[in-house]
């Protein structure tokens, strides 16, 4: 099988599956991360920072999603992709994590390729990847055989489409999704060359109570046009496409507004004149 290699595990998140599974007990146990009503929920937003940093939303969002009826495919949306980078998709392989191999839903991959024509990746040639790549053991873990289809998506139109879409073709071939879209928020300070509002803890203060929660309440409303225009101008989301997707694919399976777990940053576990603002949404 064409299989992509787990770049990131035993850095960014553990590289065993008794380690994976002792961080997300302790996740779990956060009381920080707000519970919802047992509803059925359909998608949501993770971020995608080391664990360290996020993992704690993520794997929050994961177990809402996971509900009481397995779906047939997770669709997972990310990859820091620019306006004029094309559309990527994954059609066949799997995915390595700890956990074991996750398989790609082959029939759905191809279908939504075709009809949006985009840029196939070869799993076992496609370069280290952050945004999906530290989903996969949430989904193996919380959605064990499940199949996914991993989705780079550039900040354009075209992320509106692909969402629609994805819940179209799966609704003609009798299949149930649930969908995933990875961003993180505003990336401020030295680091990233952005501080609009000066460094220290005034810099903190707008990054968390202005810039980030702009594009935090578009979220929440479930407003494509603001999330892409936001991402692109306010600099508050890094893979502003694959939010706005998530949030058409959402619409489309009948959500009309997203219910927020949690919101940190990454100066809240370590203070830095740099930082980077996460947040966990379901829908």
């Amino acid at each position: 099988m064409d299989t992509k290699h787990a770049d990131f595990a035993g850095s960014w998140y553990p590289g065993t599956a008794h380690a994976c599974e002792r961080d997300i007990l302790d996740f779990l146990a956060d009381p920080l991360i707000r519970s919802v009503p047992g509803r059925e929920y359909r998608a949501g937003i993770v971020p995608h920072a080391g664990w360290f940093f996020s993992g704690a939303l993520a794997c929050h969002v994961f177990k809402t999603l996971r509900g009481k009826r397995k779906p047939d495919v997770i669709v997972l949306f990310g990859k820091h992709l620019g306006p004029r980078d094309p559309a990527t998709i994954m059609v066949k392989g799997g995915l390595e994590t700890p956990f074991g191999i996750i398989g790609i839903h082959e029939p759905l991959a191809l279908a939504l390729a075709d009809t949006l024509n985009l840029t196939i990746e070869m799993a076992s040639e496609a370069p280290p990847e952050n945004t999906l790549e530290l989903q996969l053991p949430f989904v193996r873990y919380f959605f064990p055989d499940v199949p996914v289809i991993p989705l780079g998506v550039p900040p354009t139109a075209l992320a509106e489409t692909l969402g629609r879409e994805v819940v179209r073709l799966s609704r003609d071939m009798g299949l149930t999704i649930k969908a995933i879209g990875s961003t993180d928020l505003t990336h401020y300070g030295p680091n990233y060359g952005f501080s609009p509002a000066g460094t220290g803890k005034k810099g903190v203060a707008w990054v968390k109570e202005e810039n980030d929660k702009r594009m935090v309440n578009h979220l929440v409303a479930m407003n494509e046009k603001e999330i892409l225009k936001e991402a692109l101008t306010a600099y508050n989301a890094c893979c502003g496409g694959a939010a706005a997707a998530v949030v058409a694919a959402a619409k489309a399976m009948g959500a009309d507004k997203g219910e927020l777990l949690g919101y940190t940053t990454s100066y809240d576990k370590r203070p830095d004149d740099s930082l980077v603002g996460y947040v966990g949404m379901v829908f």
